[in-house]
């Protein structure tokens, strides 16, 4: 089974109020590495037309992206309460 259909499985609860993930737009517009699009296994950064697209609520909570993102752009928290991804077994 492909990864993107492993993800398709999960279940997520979002709270639309708080983005446990944030980005410095400022940063990313001048970055010349973009590791959080290569990094993230849930594909919650892409490039459109050479511009930063994220999407918090896809997220897997791996914390990859902050530790991938050398430029201080990626600010990650665990999402709060029983929000973020469901997983099925823990």
């Amino acid at each position: 089974m492909k990864i993107e259909e492993k993800l398709s499985l999960l279940n997520y609860k979002t709270d639309r109020s708080y983005a446990h993930i944030t980005i410095d737009p400022d940063i990313c517009a001048t970055c010349p590495d973009h590791f959080c699009v290569f990094a993230c296994p849930a594909n919650c950064y892409t490039l459109i037309n050479g511009k930063l697209n994220f999407k918090y609520e896809d997220c897997v909570e791996c914390g990859t992206c902050d530790i991938a993102c050398s430029h201080g752009s990626v600010k990650w928290t665990l999402p709060k309460g029983d929000n973020g991804v469901i997983y099925k077994y823990g």
